[in-house]
């Protein structure tokens, strides 16, 4: 199982995703309850590396992420453009409904935080990189 952090200074996406790339767990956090969330997360799936976002923030939860759990392997992916690909793949997961499907996708704004999506397209990174 891979864990995907998506780090941010208010809140954070983490999903857990098999290798299969079967979604397990999907969720957006409140930053101060991110590592308590990811010791949940570590205690219930077979999690063997973490794949973090490298933009907002990275460092630091990095470095903080490593304390608190010095097994966990932890491996930076390229972050750029991730938000932009998450707008899309939520309409992608959510299809608009009513009034929303006449305008077009560049003017809709999902209603709700991403950022967890971020943390999914940052685990597919990982794994499109081993592939190729």
């Amino acid at each position: 199982m891979l864990l995907g952090f998506d780090p941010g200074k208010s809140k954070c996406g983490l999903a857990v995703m098999g290798l299969d790339r079967k979604l397990h767990f999907q969720a957006v956090v409140k930053s101060e309850s991110a590592i308590a969330q990811v010791q949940t997360l570590l205690g219930e799936y077979s999690i063997s590396l973490m794949v973090i976002g490298d933009q907002t923030a990275s460092k630091q939860w990095k470095a903080d992420l490593s304390s608190k759990f010095p097994d966990l392997r932890i491996i930076s992916v390229d972050e750029r453009y991730s938000s932009e690909e998450a707008r899309k793949r939520y309409w992608e997961i959510y299809p608009a409904q009513g009034l929303l499907k006449l305008l077009p996708k560049g003017m809709r704004s999902p209603p709700r935080s991403i950022d967890d999506i971020v943390a999914i397209i940052l685990i597919e990174r990982y794994l499109n990189r081993l592939v190729s």
